[in-house]
């Protein structure tokens, strides 16, 4: 079983339809979504509508997914967050705020021994960054392996017997064994607004038969996606940053 894993699409067609594009070459069975499909980027409508139709095995929110849909106002959201969220929420159709509004919160389960959540397993909007806060849920839950997504970073946190030890950020074409007696915390990195200064879209695939998951980049066309933004009104420095992936 070959899944395709991919987080904080945030409205970017041109990354999330790249990804899919290269996801079909290298081959899948089936695929989980971490959550964030929308906020940041000019084309909400229409990656909600490319989701629905992967028809995923396991689908998660973020929180960029509650605030356009109107779940909640997008208090504690930073100004330019906020504006993306606004304009993300007046270009999706009736039939997309809906999908967004049902979308479950994580953990959900991938498998026997496997999670999927957005910010942690504990906590949907948590930035898990170090490893002694991986060290923590290590601690408080029971779990072979989780994705999350939500910091944008793709990283690594294991855990031996012993120690916890992160690799972050974790550079395209890493292979990582899955192996007994060890345990993982793995973020994909983001398909449509990468911050590890790497402009290309960022997925995964988890091989349950070679045991590993491997990371992936992949180019897109940038510009198509920054002209979209721009023409859907959106703050500029959201189509600057996309540029320099950060």
């Amino acid at each position: 079983m070959r899944t395709l894993i991919l987080s904080d699409l945030h409205s970017n067609l041109e990354a999330t339809q790249s990804c899919l594009e290269a996801a079909r070459e290298l081959g899948y069975d089936r695929v989980a979504i971490l959550g964030d499909l929308v906020g940041y980027g000019g084309s909400p409508d229409e990656v909600v509508k490319v989701v629905q139709a992967l028809d995923p095995a396991v689908i998660i929110r973020g929180n960029h997914d509650r605030v356009v849909a109107g779940i909640e106002q997008g208090e504690d959201f930073n100004l330019l967050a906020l504006q993306a969220a606004l304009v993300n929420r007046r270009l999706l159709s009736a039939e997309s705020r809906d999908y967004l509004a049902n979308l479950p919160p994580g953990p959900r389960p991938l498998g026997e021994s496997c999670l999927v959540a957005h910010g942690t397993p504990l906590d949907e909007d948590e930035y898990l960054v170090d490893p002694d806060a991986a060290a923590l849920l290590f601690r408080g839950l029971d779990f072979f392996l989780c994705f999350f997504g939500h910091t944008h970073l793709p990283c690594v946190f294991r855990k031996t017997r012993e120690t916890v030890s992160g690799l972050l950020p974790v550079p395209g074409g890493t292979r990582i064994p899955l192996r007994d007696g060890e345990r993982y915390l793995i973020n994909p990195g983001s398909v449509g607004q990468p911050r590890d200064e790497d402009p290309r879209a960022a997925f995964l695939i988890l091989d349950e038969t070679q045991r590993q998951v491997v990371f992936h980049r992949v180019s897109y066309p940038v510009p198509k996606a920054q002209l979209r933004i721009l023409e859907a009104g959106l703050p500029p420095l959201l189509a600057q940053r996309l540029q320099r992936g950060i």
